[in-house]
């Protein structure tokens, strides 16, 4: 996907000593030890249940708290690209993601949990940020975003499959703590590669952190939080018989009309009231709440199946991850040809990823069996994985339409605070549900059978 024709292409903040050819391909492996930074691992969860006080929803309002924080970033990163040189960001990023991970090791409070992951999530995206800019012109000399995305969701969603089998494969050996630790010795060593390759440089113009609506980012991102908590415990709580979802929900709501009123009359706030008017908005997010109810019941079926009944152990389960890392390559892969070079039309490209879904559902609703052998999840794996990144190259891509920089960048945080958090809680916590109340209905109807 990289464009090596442009010859003109320099990162000047890297010392001269290191060849040209070769800078572009070092902030590459930057990026990625910086993906693979986090303070919790979602593939840990059954590990860090079964020896500290957390439930699992804990860990996953965590896990989705530190994506939030992810998300609010992109409003912001350009400020600040502006603001702080690359050699500095690097150490502010990499010292508050080492921090971020030993309070994770050690804390059992669930508060503190969360709000680390949170801000953890922020200077994840910023040091990302940081990398992919930096080598933008080298991928697209043309700055052509779908060229640009496709390697994004490449390197995002890849690092996330490689993940899950770094830290299973720690965690069976050893204890899943290790992920932490092996996370802080790569953060250590690529601040030691950054403080002998980079110098003190900045190609941006000197701008200060002045007129960033700070109150407004947290606000946004308390709401968000908010609606997580209700969608995350719902289920937990027994959703609204439960005095603790609805506190979630009146404050969410109160911080949330509060929010959007205060949007009104400052000056720059954090998101215009005007960037929910554009269409692609509402219609990128109604497309992905979609794909992620869709695809949730094949999540919870294929987590039933694989542990419950044909009694996968973690190797096994994470073995699969290689087949939905083959999934990622070849729809970014794909995207880029036909998306990104040959310029199929949105559309196309939506049919093409919702079609990938319904294969993965009928495979799954209609060909399990408990005798299936391993080798037949192969293929409706690969499928989602593919669909997935098809999806979400074509919706980010889209929001090129907006009006840059101000709108563009909102719609971004707007959108990957459901893709990356969100989305993903409402599908499993509304699927979650329904099947829950029919286990409870089939039960109900059994009982007298039974008893006769």
């Amino acid at each position: 996907m990289t464009q090596h024709a442009n010859s003109s292409f320099c990162i000047p903040a890297i010392r001269s000593f290191i060849p040209e050819r070769l800078k572009p391909w070092i902030v590459i492996a930057f990026v990625l030890v910086i993906q693979f930074s986090g303070g919790i691992y979602l593939s840990s969860v059954s590990e860090m249940v079964g020896t500290t006080a957390l439930m699992q929803e804990d860990i996953l309002m965590a896990g989705y708290a530190s994506l939030i924080g992810m998300a609010l970033n992109f409003v912001v990163m350009f400020r600040l690209k502006c603001a702080v040189p690359p050699k500095t960001t690097f150490f502010i990023c990499g010292i508050v993601i080492i921090a971020a991970n030993l309070v994770c090791m050690y804390t059992r409070s669930v508060p503190l949990l969360v709000t680390v992951c949170f801000v953890a999530g922020f200077f994840r995206m910023w040091a990302t940020f940081e990398c992919n800019s930096t080598i933008q012109l080298w991928l697209t000399p043309v700055r052509d975003m779908s060229v640009f995305f496709s390697y994004v969701y490449l390197v995002v969603n890849g690092v996330i499959q490689l993940s899950g089998v770094m830290n299973v494969y720690l965690f069976t050996w050893a204890e899943w703590q290790y992920m932490q630790w092996a996370i802080i010795v790569l953060i250590l060593l690529l601040l030691l590669a950054v403080s002998l390759v980079y110098r003190n440089y900045s190609t941006m113009p000197k701008i200060p952190l002045l007129g960033i609506d700070w109150l407004g980012m947290l606000m946004w991102g308390g709401s968000a939080l908010c609606l997580l908590f209700i969608f995350v415990y719902g289920e937990h709580y027994d959703w609204f018989e439960s005095e603790h979802i609805w506190r979630a929900a009146i404050a969410g709501s109160v911080l949330l009309a509060l929010t959007i009123w205060r949007s009104t009359f400052i000056r720059h706030p954090f998101i215009f009231v005007s960037t929910f008017r554009y269409p692609i908005i509402g219609l990128s997010v109604s497309i992905l709440l979609i794909a992620d109810i869709l695809l949730a019941p094949g999540h919870i079926f294929e987590h039933i199946l694989m542990e419950n009944i044909l009694r996968y152990d973690a190797i096994n389960l994470v073995s699969l991850n290689w087949i939905a890392l083959l999934g990622v390559v070849a729809g970014a892969c794909f995207t880029w040809q036909t998306f990104a070079v040959r310029k199929w039309t949105y559309q196309t490209m939506l049919f093409i990823a919702f079609s990938c879904y319904t294969l993965y559902l009928a495979y799954f609703y209609f060909l399990i069996d408990y005798n299936l052998p391993k080798e037949m999840l192969m293929f409706p794996i690969f499928l989602r994985s593919a669909g997935y990144v098809v999806m979400a190259i074509s919706l980010l891509t889209s929001l090129t339409r907006l009006p840059f920089p101000f709108h563009f960048f909102q719609g971004i945080t707007i959108q990957n605070m459901f893709s990356a958090a969100l989305g993903a809680a409402i599908g499993n916590a509304i699927v979650g549900h329904v099947l829950n109340v029919v286990m409870k209905k089939t039960v109900c109807c059994l009982k007298p059978t039974l008893t006769i």
